[in-house]
């Protein structure tokens, strides 16, 4: 397999397998994390192989098998994952110790939030994909991680500002202290709108202008959800050099990733991580 090149993230195997991660990220010595591709894993059929949503028709053993291997290669431990339902919204929750496992080796009860907060070390927060775009924060100053699910309308809704000023507000975080990472995701190259959705961003003049966006014939869009995602969290205060974006499309390889677009629902899903270690 061959796997695509990035010049901003960096890709890891273990165990056969494969994951991304942010080289920012990867320099602190307290943090583990990761996004998963499609490959290394158990599931068969239309979820071949490294499927991690629960809610695709899946076998539930074969994708709690797959998070063991997953958080295996990651450092991480399943038992310590904790997993929302998202529903393109921007609720937030902050996770603690009693949390762990929840939404994967637990009942997943923690509702219609798709974004997850924690101070704790060994609370391993994980959000899904599959083509919606992956927000991952640390602050290495006071020891918080986040992780936030950005589709179109998270984007829309600004939920990378919102995650960032929660921590802020719960923990003390100073703006300028966060780094930030934009993870593989559907990229300007495919994610083509029509007229509806591109007003919704047109009504952000202070985010969405050059570069954002290329029209296309009969009333079609590309819109750059990447580009929005670093204007929004330099808006919300982040250092601009604090900020990775990736350059690997979901669309453009449904070899690597699961994509929605590509695919519909006939798929699996991705899944990115990240934690504090003791």
């Amino acid at each position: 397999m061959q796997f695509p090149h990035s010049h901003t993230l960096t890709l890891r195997e273990k165990n056969g397998v494969p994951f991304y991660t942010f080289p920012a990220f990867d320099a602190l010595p307290f943090i583990r994390h990761g996004i998963s591709t499609r490959l290394g894993g158990v599931s068969q059929g239309i979820w071949t192989s490294m499927n991690l949503g629960f809610s695709r028709g899946d076998d539930p053993d074969a994708v709690r098998e797959n998070y063991r291997r997953i958080c295996r290669a990651m450092g991480i431990a399943a038992e310590d994952v904790v997993q929302s339902d998202q529903q393109h919204h921007t609720h937030l929750y902050e996770a603690g110790p009693d949390d762990r496992g929840r939404g994967v080796l637990r009942e997943k009860v923690i509702c219609d939030v798709d974004g997850l907060l924690t101070d704790h070390p060994r609370v391993a927060l994980c959000t899904l994909y599959a083509d919606c775009v992956p927000l991952l924060f640390v602050d290495p100053v006071r020891k918080v991680v986040a992780a936030s699910h950005s589709g179109w309308k998270g984007t829309a809704a600004r939920i990378g500002a919102v995650t960032v000023e929660r921590m802020t507000q719960s923990y003390g975080c100073r703006r300028e202290d966060i780094l930030a990472g934009i993870g593989p995701s559907i990229g300007p190259c495919c994610f083509e709108v029509d007229n509806p959705v591109y007003e919704v961003f047109a009504a952000m003049p202070d985010i969405f202008g050059p570069g954002c966006w290329e029209s296309f014939p009969e009333g079609k869009y590309h819109l750059n959800l990447w580009e929005i995602n670093r204007r929004i969290l330099i808006e919300a205060g982040i250092r601009e050099e604090h900020i990775t974006v990736t350059d690997l499309c979901t669309r453009c390889r449904p070899d690597i990733f699961w994509s929605h677009r590509a695919e519909g629902n006939a798929r699996g899903s991705l899944a990115a991580f990240i934690e504090l270690t003791d």
